[in-house]
């Protein structure tokens, strides 16, 4: 009987009706505060997100499109990002207005009330307050439906504006009939090229009554067809007070007739009730995957909208007849899958993408799909993809994580061997830094910015090929892929305990691990010192142990909570130096599980989802980048949390609701709840071998150790006289070796020789060094020594900006020239400010030519100075101008670029030379970063 008890029970929780769980979702958990979410209408991972934008500009708190705290809304498009950090997106652009029609912003924009607004999943209205006009909107997969009530008779206009947020390269509007018309934009933004087709139909007879663009069209048929890379139209028709005005747009990446198709599939009436009931019962679908039992209202609303969230992107980004445009251009049929766009991967592959194979397996195969598609299309996986474009933001190449996290747990549907392929093309390149991380074992300064960041990510990514390669039977690709995953070695100084940057093959100094620079990706040393997922257990031995490990911890958690150095608007939910509000350190709280802690582990994840997350617009502690941010949420409160992707097995915590229930895609369910201890977390299909075992990372040293390099320190890269140099072995070695390479000796016939101590160098040279532990031999590290050509002093009359000093004031004139690359740190930089430095030859001597290097990389703020001056003096106080030199490249050139500003002397004689070079001052309208004060980047002065 009581076996019939538990079936009968079972089947009801698998057949009963689904609730409305769409009811619980607030979505505007998120729209305030740094959260960067959009309240508008969408389905789950549909291709329309119609949302209204109350910003068109690219303000960090605008990414979205929508904040909060704004009062006026500009359209409503019909493509947003939910949660990122850059704007894009935005297309397709209508607003209602009444009475005459314009097509300038801060005439067709209307305030509005959040007295007056509302929004659900699949659905959004608002009071337009300048016209009184009610619009209301909901949602297919690939159609927006919009709903107009006019509260007055007369005529109604509906704006089109293709000028909208991000640069239109190209658009057009074709008049098909009074009720229909169809639209390309194409336009370029954080992704560069992007087509979005569209086809528009009204539910009544409209007439162009105002058009606004910059190309001619064809002489006969101006009047139905309209181009430009300025373009702005208003259709209209008289209404009558009460009335409701009806336009679907249904979008297509493909072209009209794809268009065309989405609309006549999933859209061909014009039901608004029925329409927004079949978007709802799409999320009530979705969301049912989890059900959570707690008498706390606002925390039923925390968590369907953490969930809701989850499931926003990725977006499907093909017609209903399978066609997509691909990483190549070029239009494809996706056959046997769905083809998505919006891969956020240095975020989603800590928590949405494990999320997602647990509860949509299909979804995940058909993900590593599109991923395999844009290799074979694009030449390799995608790291930060957007509208089929790679967009190279963040690092890494993370799609191999979700690829090796399907695979451990058993995801069909791809072809494992390509989809390894592609994996292991990615790991080979030799683009950001990947080359000097494959021939030395780690990236420094001198190699790539971000250098510590990327040696670690790169290093866990391959901990993951070496996964897919063992599974595949690729024995030696294991062992090779091994070997470089525990690369995070190289940049661990057992000394401080942090991982650190390295510079000319020695330390950086000086070392600030709470400072944000560019060494670190949005962050700093103590949120990227945790960050080894792939060798959990060499970490804890490498810190010391696991008391001095948890200790680690410790003082991260309860170190003041201010950073140093860069101001970086990612870094926050601080707690001590953990900042929940950026996504390298969400898997740390877990790491107390590890050292035997799991009571510390469930006082800091509580800490965060009471704290953290609340029912409110300002309700996320950081941007919800994709899903990242509220996929921890979910997973955090089920009890689970996947600190090393990859692995079959989740780290547990104490769950936070009363009961979740997990209805997975094969009929069954999984049950977790406050009562059920941490140990008793078996809602996976774990063997009884994996259960029984802690989760763990460890990897075999017998086969796959390495000896990390040698660390050579001096007093910098470039000296005058001579130097001494010291090496040490940080994790030991039984030898060191090193070779000096100088011009002087570049003829002879040299071998390493055994480092025995510290040695002195005169001359400009080159030394090359390895470790030795048993029969292991190191990668060979390179350090470039400079002396001087000259004994010049500097003397700042300006203050640089401390994250970019080149070393100093003698950095100006070491015979050391930054290139393009000046994240590396090699350049000096000044911003809302002039330049000005005196340099002190010494002597009083015959000047011939004077010179001085500038950069510009006006998108991140750096611009070329207005003039630069140079002057003479014999006594450091009477300076006479002897030339000037005025900058002929437009601030508008977005190309990253050196200038040489010289100056011929003629052989004045002089001992002072000062160098004058005037700021651009505050960046003007055009520019994204608007208000904002100009750099000046200086590197290298020449006296001849």
């Amino acid at each position: 009987m009581k076996k019939l008890l538990l079936a009968i029970v079972l089947l009801t929780a698998i057949t009963a009706p689904a609730q409305e769980y769409h009811k619980y979702v607030n979505p505007f958990i998120g729209t305030g505060g740094h959260g960067h979410t959009f309240p508008g209408a969408t389905v789950p991972h549909g291709m329309v997100q119609l949302s209204p934008d109350t910003r068109i500009d690219g303000s960090w708190d605008g990414c979205s499109g929508y904040h909060y705290s704004d009062s006026v809304i500009y359209g409503f498009s019909h493509t947003h990002l939910n949660g990122t950090g850059v704007s894009d997106y935005g297309d397709i652009m209508l607003m209602p207005t009444m009475g005459e029609p314009s097509l300038d912003k801060k005439e067709y924009s209307s305030t509005f009330s959040h007295d007056n607004e509302t929004a659900s999943a699949g659905y959004y209205s608002v009071l337009l307050d300048d016209d009184a006009i009610k619009a209301a909107f909901t949602a297919t997969p690939r159609v927006g439906l919009h709903q107009y009530t006019f509260s007055k008779k007369g005529q109604a206009n509906i704006v089109l504006d293709l000028n909208h947020r991000d640069h239109l390269l190209m658009g057009e509007v074709r008049i098909i009939d009074s009720k229909t018309i169809e639209v390309l934009r194409q336009s370029e933004a954080w992704a560069r090229n992007q087509y979005v087709y569209a086809r528009i139909e009204f539910s009544k007879p409209m007439k162009v009554t105002a058009v606004n663009n910059n190309a001619f069209a064809p002489a006969k048929t101006t009047d139905t067809f309209f181009a430009g890379s300025l373009l702005a139209l208003s259709f209209s028709t008289e209404v009558k007070k009460g009335e409701k005005l009806l336009v679907k747009v249904a979008l297509s990446p493909t072209g009209y007739k794809g268009a065309a198709k989405n609309m006549k599939a999933e859209l061909p009436k014009w039901n608004f009730k029925k329409t927004r009931k079949a978007a709802e019962k799409l999320w009530n679908e979705e969301l049912s995957k989890i059900e959570v039992t707690s008498s706390d209202k606002d925390k039923l609303a925390i968590f369907y909208t953490a969930l809701y969230h989850t499931m926003m992107q990725p977006n499907i980004a093909m017609d209903v007849d399978g066609m997509y445009r691909g990483r190549d251009n070029e239009i494809h049929k996706a056959e046997g899958f769905d083809y998505y766009t919006v891969f956020s991967l240095w975020d989603t592959f800590r928590a949405a993408h494990p999320l997602y194979t647990l509860i949509d397996k299909k979804r995940t195969a058909d993900y590593i799909n599109t991923f395999i598609k844009q290799y074979e299309q694009g030449g390799r996986l995608p790291v930060w993809e957007l509208a089929s474009n790679e967009t190279d933001c963040m690092i890494g190449y993370h799609s191999v994580s979700v690829i090796a996290d399907a695979m451990a747990k058993g995801i069909k549907g791809f072809d494992y061997q390509k989809a390894y392929e592609a994996a292991r093309h990615s790991a080979m390149q030799e683009h950001f830094g990947l080359n000097a991380y494959k021939y030395q074992g780690f990236i420094s300064i001198d190699d790539e910015h971000e250098s510590v960041s990327k040696t670690l990510e790169y290093a866990y990514d391959d901990w993951c090929i070496a996964q897919m390669a063992q599974m595949l039977g690729e024995n030696d690709d294991y062992l090779f892929f091994m070997k470089r995953s525990q690369y995070w070695k190289n940049v661990f100084d057992p000394e401080v305990k942090h991982m650190r940057p390295k510079k000319n093959g020695g330390w950086d100094t000086p070392f600030d691990p709470r400072e944000v620079n560019n060494n670190f990706t949005e962050g700093n040393s103590w949120q990227y010192s945790f960050f080894v997922p792939q060798d959990i257990e060499g970490m804890i031995e490498a810190y010391g142990g696991a008391d001095a490990f948890e200790a680690k911890l410790d003082e991260m958690f309860n170190a003041p909570s201010r950073t140093t150095g860069r101001e970086q608007a990612d870094v926050t939910g601080l707690i001590g130096q953990y900042a929940h509000g950026n996504e390298p350190s969400h898997h740390m709280a877990y790491l107390y599980y590890y050292v035997d802690k799991p009571d510390k582990t469930k006082q800091k994840v509580h800490y965060i989802l009471d704290n953290f997350y609340k029912n409110s617009p300002d309700g996320l502690i950081g941007n919800e980048d994709c899903g990242q941010m509220s996929a921890w949420y979910v997973l955090s409160s089920m009890g689970i949390y996947p600190v090393t992707p990859g692995k079959k097995i989740w780290t547990p915590v104490q769950p936070y609701f009363e009961n979740t229930v997990i209805h997975l895609e094969d009929g069954t369910t999984k049950t977790t709840g406050k009562v059920m201890p941490v140990d008793n977390l078996r809602f996976l299909n774990y063997t009884e071998e994996e259960y029984r075992s802690r989760p763990t990372s460890v990897i075999d040293s017998s086969t796959t150790d390495i000896v990390p390099v040698p660390v050579v320190l001096a007093g910098g890269k470039a000296f005058k006289g001579s130097m001494q140099v010291e090496m040490k072995a940080p994790f030991g070695a039984d030898k060191m070796y090193y070779i000096i390479n100088t011009e002087s000796n570049e003829h002879e016939s040299r071998t390493f020789e055994e480092y025995t101590g510290p040695f002195e160098v005169t001359e400009s040279c080159q030394i090359r060094a390895y470790a030795e532990k048993g029969r292991t031999i190191s990668h060979v590290v390179t350090a470039n020594f400079v002396k001087k050509p000259n004994d010049y002093t500097v003397r700042l009359l300006s203050e640089y900006n401390r994250q970019y000093h080149a070393g100093g004031a003698d950095g100006l004139t070491d015979g050391i020239y930054g290139d393009g690359n000046w994240r590396k740190g090699d350049w000096q930089g000044y911003q809302g400010q002039d330049f000005e430095a005196v340099i002190d030859l010494q002597k009083q001597m015959p000047v011939n030519n004077i010179a001085a290097n500038f950069l510009q990389d006006s998108r991140s703020w750096i611009l070329m100075p207005v003039k630069v001056e140079y002057y003479a003096s014999d006594n450091n106080k009477d300076f006479k101008l002897i030339g000037s030199v005025d900058n002929t490249i437009p601030a508008e050139d977005y190309n990253t670029q050196i200038e040489n500003f010289s100056i011929t002397a003629d052989g004045i004689k002089a001992r002072y030379i000062k160098v004058k070079a005037y700021n651009y001052g505050t960046l003007p309208d055009w520019h994204q970063g608007h208000g904002g004060e100009a750099f000046i980047f200086i590197d290298e002065i020449t006296v001849e």
